[in-house]
């Protein structure tokens, strides 16, 4: 019996203790002071069980520490914080406390600080009405701004407010940045805005979420939130979350559906600003698609137009911008003055170079539609095909056949390969001017090119050239015409221009003849047409070229690459080649040659080259039949030659092995195709031909 009494005793013990404990740490959320009944919301209290304890005055007012509590809200504590001339900054650490500090958002107006601050300078009339209202006198008083950018989290640093050497805190300034208004519609004064949260895991309702807060010194805090259709404070040990009142029309009417009220006012204006915009966006859609469709009708019919007889296949826009990766530089083959090319592998067509104009509108239309007509009507081995074109999306987009092996300009200046030798760049330049004169004398009426240069001459990987960019040519006049030429503003590529051509204003065959003369000179040269860091005198190419060829000194511009004194063929090719270069660009254009006439030239200049290395291959054989192991090589190496039928390679075979006997033999033979003293076709020689045949005879 006595065991068993001393167990009653221990556990009435154990239960008033626990009773004692439960009326301790129960929270007192009411403040009863001077009659003051009004209950605070979880988790604020006014004894030590509740997670944020506040301060009852005795005029039953609420309080953290001297500043009067405004409103408690799910998120933050607003606290008067009147205008006083002597608080201290010190005093202000008064509004942190263990579950709430004071907002990021806050602006402290400061006094006496050793700096003026430079964040805000209120305006002392604001700070007199709204701040002190007479109860300090400012007027001597420099009152200064602080503030806060937001940093990782939400509260204010309060040893970066130190630093600012300030002793006074006038007031403060509660401005709502969090949602996006304009600050002035949502400016506190005399107030403070702190946030609140409470410790620990989160402790939420099943219909409440859980809000996450970072605080100084790496912690971390929760507050909860009920769900969209439930109010309450949202916490378990709280009030929970409960669903709101039904919300139907007649209390939505009445006001009765609290924040939904808000929510459906703003979702309906929503719904038919969105019906506006769809509505808007579709009426713009139609006219655009619309007015795509009368733009393309009008393409087609002008380029059915431009093609006449041809057809040139239009190309759809999505199709080029997928094959050439939306344009990307990865792609781009070069660009120039009028658009970019670039690399690409259309289905149906293979490898195509893609021309993308840079000039839109009608411009750039007529830019179009005069290449596709121009081009369209011609066929010539020596001329770039048309393979497309697309005029969509308000671009111009032309289509040509790709030539893999780069431009000639690029060969010359070593942008692309090691060089080309003396043999290919006559084998181009005997191409080119066939292309050109094809231009000018096959066709009715003829076709001016206006824009020949290197960079314009395109190379496949045999060597082969063929004319490309048709975009600045024009039809001249026909041959039963009187007019001889074609008014119209000068165009083209400067260090390529016809002088006569930019000085009259006449477009004449001859002018692509002058442009023609250059693009030889920068062969014999392998010079920029155009170069600044060359002296004054001698920044113009052609200007430099007429000059050593009129003088005979064309020695001092030829490529060193060439190896001009390797034979006499080589030597005498390029001196013919530079002499035919001075009558193209001779200023009068009726003392140049036609492009017929300059084709003429230098197929013959190409073709004597074959029967010299006929001739020296066979005393050199003949001169070294007492040598079986040579004589052996030599007959190998005739064999192999005869069998490829290439110039190159059999005067790389003579430089190579018979070198010593080509020093000592001599070329004199007036019948010879090397001669020197073969005539130029035309009856008008020039002076400078002469002066450079004399400097020829007497180097040779």
């Amino acid at each position: 019996m006595g065991f068993r009494r001393l167990i009653l005793v221990v556990l009435s013990c154990n239960m008033a203790l626990s009773a004692v404990a439960n009326s301790l740490m129960k929270c007192d959320r009411f403040c009863k002071s001077a009659g003051y009944h009004e209950q605070v919301p979880y988790p604020f209290g006014f004894s030590e069980g509740c997670g944020i304890r506040l301060n009852c005055s005795d005029d039953g007012g609420i309080r953290i520490g001297d500043f009067p509590v405004m409103n408690l809200t799910s998120k933050t504590i607003l606290v008067r914080v009147p205008g006083n001339c002597s608080r201290s900054v010190e005093s202000l650490r008064g509004l942190n406390g263990g579950n709430f500090a004071v907002a990021w958002w806050n602006v402290i107006l400061l006094l006496k600080c050793v700096k003026p601050l430079t964040d805000c300078t209120p305006p002392g009339s604001l700070v007199n009405t709204r701040f002190v209202k007479g109860d300090c006198d400012l007027k001597n008083e420099s009152v200064s701004c602080y503030s806060e950018s937001r940093g990782d989290d939400e509260f204010l640093d309060w040893e970066r407010l130190k630093r600012r050497n300030c002793s006074v805190a006038l007031s403060s300034l509660a401005v709502d940045f969090r949602t996006g208004k304009i600050p002035g519609l949502s400016l506190r004064f005399n107030t403070a805005e702190l946030v609140w949260w409470l410790d620990g895991k989160c402790r939420c309702h099943v219909n409440a979420g859980c809000v996450s807060i970072r605080l100084p010194g790496g912690r971390y805090g929760f507050r909860c939130k009920c769900n969209d259709g439930f109010v309450g404070d949202g916490f378990a040990d709280g009030d929970g979350c409960r669903r709101g009142p039904n919300c139907n029309f007649k209390n939505f009417m009445q006001g009765k559906c609290g924040e939904k009220r808000v929510k459906i006012l703003i979702g309906g204006l929503a719904a038919g600003a969105c019906a506006v915009v769809l509505l808007t966006l579709l009426c713009c859609y139609l006219r655009r698609r619309s007015a795509f469709l009368k733009k393309r009708c009008a393409a087609m019919r002008f380029l059915s137009e431009a093609a006449g007889g041809s057809s040139v296949p239009c190309i759809p826009y999505k199709e080029i911008e997928r094959a050439t990766d939306g344009f990307s530089e990865k792609k781009m083959l070069g660009s120039g003055a009028y658009g970019t090319v670039y690399a690409a592998k259309l289905h149906g067509f293979g490898r195509v170079a893609i021309k993308k104009l840079k000039c839109h509108g009608p411009n750039g239309v007529e830019h179009v539609m005069n290449e596709i007509k121009l081009i369209s009507s011609v066929r010539h081995p020596n001329l770039v095909q048309l393979i497309g074109c697309c005029v969509e999306n308000d671009e111009q987009i032309l289509v040509y056949e790709f030539m893999p092996n780069g431009t000639l300009f690029q060969h010359l200046h070593r942008v692309q390969g090691s060089g080309l030798s003396w043999e290919m760049r006559l084998n181009i330049a005997t191409e080119t001017a066939r292309a050109i004169a094809h231009l000018h004398s096959a066709m009715s009426p003829p076709i001016y090119h206006r824009d020949i240069k290197s960079s314009n001459i395109l190379l496949d990987l045999n060597g082969n050239s063929k004319v490309a960019d048709f975009g600045l040519s024009r039809f001249g006049r026909a041959d039963d015409s009187q007019i001889s030429h074609i008014s119209t503003v000068p165009q083209g590529t400067p260090g390529y221009l016809d002088p006569h051509y930019h000085q009259n204003y006449h477009l004449t065959d001859k002018s692509d003849v002058y442009s023609f003369g250059v693009v030889l000179v920068e062969i014999i040269t392998a010079k920029k047409v155009v170069d600044f860091s060359r002296p004054p005198s001698e920044i113009n190419l052609a200007a430099v070229a007429v000059d050593r060829i009129a003088k005979g000194l064309i020695y001092e511009i030829i490529d060193p690459f060439l190896e001009p004194h390797r034979d006499a063929w080589t030597l005498s090719s390029i001196h013919k080649v530079a002499e035919l270069a001075f009558t193209c660009l001779a200023f009068h254009k009726d003392m140049r040659p036609s492009m017929v006439e300059v084709a003429e030239e230098l197929e013959q200049i190409r073709q004597s080259g074959q029967p010299l290395a006929d001739e020296i291959l066979s005393k050199v054989s003949s001169r070294s039949s007492s040598r079986s192991s040579w004589a052996c090589g030599s007959e190998k190496s005739t064999r192999t030659l005869s069998n490829k039928g290439v110039l190159g390679s059999r005067r790389l075979i003579l430089s190579q092995r018979v070198g010593s006997a080509l020093s000592t033999m001599e070329v004199i033979d007036d019948a010879s195709p090397v001669s020197v003293h073969d005539p130029w076709l035309r009856a008008e020689n020039s002076q400078s031909a002469a002066n450079l045949l004399g400097h020829l005879a007497r180097s040779t």
